[in-house]
C-alpha cells in the first residue's frame, strides 16, 4: 500500500516511560507503516485523527503524567481535533478496567503485550517481513536493543514484576541479527535495555547467566562502535561481564545499576537480598577491575523505617563511591507492593523532600568534581544534534539524554551528526563538558 500522509492515514504515537517503552513504540510504528499510515513520534502538535500514548505505571508521578496526557487527548477527541485515540503500556496493562470505566473517549485500552491487536481493529494486518523491525524515533546513529522482558525479583517497593510478569530472555541469535540490521541501516552505537540486564539467559536452557556471552558476540559485529549497558542487579552479579567491560575496545566503560541504599536495615527491609558489605566489594570491584568506569546508580530516600542513622550511612556511601552519575528518589507507595501491605509509611513528606534535596545536592558536588578532572583530556566525541550556537554529543561515559553531554561552538567545525570526533575538553560545568575538536 502505497503510504500517504493526509490526517485520516497519519497516526501521532506519545511515548511515556521508560526507553523499553520507546522500544514498543517503534515496533509497532514500523507495523503500521507496512500498512501504509504515517506515523509520527511526540510532535508538538499532534496532526492525525489517530493517536496512540504508550504509557507508564511504574511510580505516582509516572502515573499521573500518564492520566493527564490521555485527559488531555481526550480532550481533544471531544473537541472534534481527534477521531480516536488509543492507549498501551504499562499503565494500561495494571489499571485496564478501571481506565475503561474513568476515561471513555478512549477507543480501546491495550496492555503491555497485546498492543499489536491495534492493527486488527484498524482493519490492517501484521506484516510479517517486518516482525521485529522499528521504525527507529531516535537519531540515525543509536538505538536501545531489549533483551529480556519481565523482572524475576520481588523488591519489596517495586510493581514493576506486578506489570510485566516473570523473566523473559530474547534468543540470542534474534538479537544479534537485530543488531546486525541496524548496523546495516547506519546504527553505530547501542544501549543494552532491561529490567535486570544481568539475568539475561537464567531462563534459558542451563539456567546460566549470559550477559557477558551477549555482549562479547554484539560486540565483534563489524560497525558496532559502542555497546552501553542499562539496569544491572547487583545480587549475584556475574563478574566475568567486567573482564568483557575492559577487554573490549566497543564496550564503554560504563554500567547502570540501581542500588536504592546501604543501610542493612534498608536493604532487608527492601528485599534487596544483598548486604551493605556486598555493596561496597561489588563497587570495589567494578573500580579495580575496569579502571574509568562510570556508574550510574540509582537511589531511594524515605522508605518505611529509614531513620536519620539510616540516611547518613547512604550519605557516606556516596561520599566514598563517587559515582559518576546518581539519581534518586523518594519513596512512593505502590498499591499491590510488599510494603503497601506490610509496612506503614511513617517518614513524613517534608522529611523525604529534605534528605533528597540534601543527597542530590552532595551529588552535584561529586558530579561537578568528576566532570572538573576532564578540562584536558582529548575524549572521542558522538555528536548527537546541533542545537543553537552548539553541537551537542556525549562520550563513551553517557547515556542518551540522561547524562552530561560534551558542547562544542558551531563556528569552530563544521561537524556530522552521528559522526565520532577528538575533542579537547576545555572547560565544565557541573553536567554538562564544552570543548573543541582536535
Amino acid at each position: 500500500m502505497q503510504k500517504t500522509t493526509d490526517k485520516k492515514s497519519q497516526i501521532d504515537f506519545i511515548t511515556l516511560g521508560c526507553s523499553k517503552n520507546l522500544v514498543d513504540t517503534e515496533l509497532l510504528m514500523k507495523q503500521f507503516e507496512a500498512n501504509g499510515y504515517h506515523c509520527v513520534h511526540d510532535s508538538k502538535r499532534p496532526k492525525g485523527d489517530i493517536a496512540v500514548i504508550n504509557t507508564c505505571g511504574f511510580i505516582e508521578s509516572a502515573k499521573e503524567e500518564s492520566i493527564n496526557t490521555i485527559l488531555e487527548f481526550a480532550q481533544a477527541k471531544e473537541e472534534g481535533r481527534l477521531q480516536k485515540l488509543f492507549v498501551m503500556g504499562c499503565l494500561s496493562q495494571r489499571y485496564r478496567e478501571d481506565l475503561c470505566k474513568e476515561i471513555p473517549q478512549v477507543d480501546k485500552f491495550y496492555g503491555k503485550f497485546d498492543y499489536k491487536q491495534l492493527l486488527k481493529d484498524l482493519g490492517q494486518a501484521e506484516v510479517p517481513a517486518c516482525n521485529g523491525k522499528r521504525k527507529l524515533t531516535t537519531p540515525h546513529h543509536y538505538a536501545y536493543i531489549k533483551i529480556s522482558e519481565g523482572c524475576n525479583r520481588r523488591c519489596a517497593y517495586c510493581a514493576i514484576p506486578l506489570i510485566t510478569g516473570r523473566h523473559h530472555s530474547r534468543p540470542m541469535d534474534e538479537i544479534v541479527e537485530e543488531v546486525e540490521s541496524l548496523v546495516a541501516s547506519g546504527v553505530k552505537e547501542f544501549q543494552l535495555i532491561a529490567q535486570e540486564l544481568t539475568a539475561y539467559g537464567t531462563d534459558m536452557p542451563g539456567g546460566q547467566q549470559m550477559i557477558a556471552d551477549l555482549v562479547e558476540r554484539i560486540s565483534d559485529i563489524k560497525g558496532v562502535k559502542w555497546i552501553r549497558l542499562h539496569y544491572a542487579y547487583p545480587t549475584h552479579f556475574p563478574q566475568r561481564l567486567l573482564d568483557v567491560i575492559r577487554e573490549r575496545k566497543n564496550v564503554c566503560k560504563y554500567i547502570d545499576i540501581a542500588l536504592q541504599h546501604i543501610s542493612d536495615k534498608m536493604l532487608s527491609a527492601m528485599k534487596r537480598d544483598l548486604s551493605s558489605d556486598e555493596t561496597y566489594k561489588l563497587i570495589e570491584d567494578f573500580r579495580k577491575k575496569v579502571p574509568g568506569i562510570h556508574l550510574r546508580t540509582t537511589l531511594m530516600v524515605g522508605f518505611p523505617g529509614e531513620t536519620e542513622d539510616d540516611f547518613e550511612q547512604l550519605m557516606a556511601f556516596v561520599k566514598w563511591a563517587r559515582f559518576e552519575r546518581m539519581g534518586a528518589f523518594a519513596y512512593s507507595e505502590e498499591e499491590g507492593t510488599y510494603s503497601a501491605s506490610h509496612y506503614r509509611e511513617d517518614v513524613p513528606e517534608e522529611i523525604k523532600q529534605q534528605r533528597l534535596d540534601r543527597l542530590m545536592a552532595l551529588q552535584q558536588q561529586i558530579s561537578a568534581a568528576i566532570e572538573e578532572s576532564k578540562v584536558g583530556m582529548t575524549l572521542t566525541v558522538i555528536i548527537d544534534r546541533k542545537e543553537g550556537d552548539f553541537y551537542v554529543g556525549r562520550t563513551e561515559f553517557s547515556s542518551p539524554e540522561v547524562d552530561p553531554e560534551v558542547l562544542i561552538p558551531v563556528e569552530s567545525k563544521k561537524l556530522r551528526t552521528g559522526a565520532m570526533y577528538q575533542v579537547l575538553i576545555k572547560a565544565a560545568e557541573a553536567f554538562d563538558l564544552f570543548g573543541e575538536v582536535v
